[in-house]
């Protein structure tokens, strides 16, 4: 069991949504339970999935998380690109969580080929 607080990549997913959660803050009231939902939950979903896979036994359990982790990613990637087409989002902004979004991404894949090759 791993404490999930140790690594990098629950850090910077943990700084993604708090910046997806200020991002929607500004949304229209009528995408509440739309796309500012469902944007916020995906961006959840990863530090979520790396914390639970931390709190699992052994390194396959771990790496079944972060690839749920990382298909939550992939997911909270598209729904920034629709919300930039929408104009929810500036192209400042909209790049700047694509760029967070594609780091944590890349870290997550890191570990899971570091975690697969020790098995």
């Amino acid at each position: 069991m791993r404490d999930f607080r140790d690594l990098k990549v629950w850090e910077k997913a943990h700084r993604l949504t708090l910046a997806a959660y200020k991002a929607t803050s500004t949304f229209p009231q009528h995408e509440l339970f739309g796309l500012t939902s469902q944007l916020r939950r995906a961006s959840v979903s990863i530090p979520a999935n790396i914390a639970e896979g931390c709190g699992r036994s052994g390194s396959p359990e771990l790496a079944r998380f972060l690839r749920i982790a990382f298909g939550s990613a992939s997911e909270l990637e598209y729904h920034i690109i629709l919300s930039a087409d929408l104009c929810y989002l500036s192209k400042s902004n909209s790049e700047h969580l694509i760029k967070q979004v594609t780091e944590v991404k890349r870290m997550l894949t890191s570990l899971i080929q570091k975690l697969t090759a020790d098995r």
